[in-house]
């Protein structure tokens, strides 16, 4: 299956935000003087203003069409009329801060891995994938928990500062279960009444951070 040019930005689009929110997460609470709840305050301002926006796209038409014209064309069909993903994904990093405040690797962590873990499940499995599982494939599940070990074994021990509290490397359990949780999360949606399901956006992080928290 050809790989749509728009769900190739829009996945560019998650791995800058993938490097950049979890670095604003892990060092702004470094900063001498700041706030331990600094990159909360940050994030929770984005957060209102991303809402006030998806309203105002709901309820002007004007304001529907102007969104529509800077990202409709990144926007999955099922966005058209619901909050955005990359509202959720604001809304998971701001938990994150306030759940693992006094750990902000954790949410560096569980937010890293989620968002390069979910662009590389999408690339591979939109044009690769063969063996389908529900609406995702086999192969690009095996993509993500590949690309989760290879964060946490080889690119995180060269990330300034993250890994201090394990001594600069991540124990193989902490590694394992992280990125089990990350590729099974993303896989397999948590499911609530009459099917819907909990945006993973918001599962994801929170399950793996909480997972880390409680093994790390």
């Amino acid at each position: 299956m050809a790989l749509a040019r728009e769900e190739v930005n829009r996945k560019l689009l998650h791995v800058l935000s993938g490097s950049l929110v979890p670095a604003l997460i892990l060092y702004l609470p470094r900063i001498d003087g700041s706030s331990a709840f600094l990159s909360s305050y940050l994030l929770g301002i984005l957060l209102v203003l991303s809402v006030l926006v998806e309203f105002a796209r709901f309820r002007d038409p004007q304001a529907h069409s102007i969104v529509s014209r800077l990202a409709g064309s990144m926007m999955r069909s099922e966005e058209k009329q619901s909050l955005t993903g990359a509202t959720y994904l604001l809304g998971s990093s701001f938990l994150c801060t306030l759940l693992f405040h006094h750990r902000p690797d954790i949410s560096f962590i569980a937010l890293n891995l989620f968002i390069l873990g979910d662009a590389i499940a999408a690339i591979v499995g939109q044009s690769m994938g063969r063996i389908r599982i529900g609406r995702k494939s086999l192969e690009g599940s095996m993509a993500c928990f590949l690309l989760c070990l290879l964060l946490a074994v080889v690119v995180y021990p060269r990330i300034p500062l993250l890994l201090q509290r394990w001594n600069g490397s991540m124990p193989w359990m902490c590694v394992l279960l992280a990125s089990l949780s990350t590729t099974l999360l993303e896989l397999f949606p948590i499911r609530l009444w009459r099917g819907a399901a909990i945006n993973d956006n918001l599962v994801v992080p929170i399950g793996t951070g909480l997972i880390l928290l409680a093994v790390g």
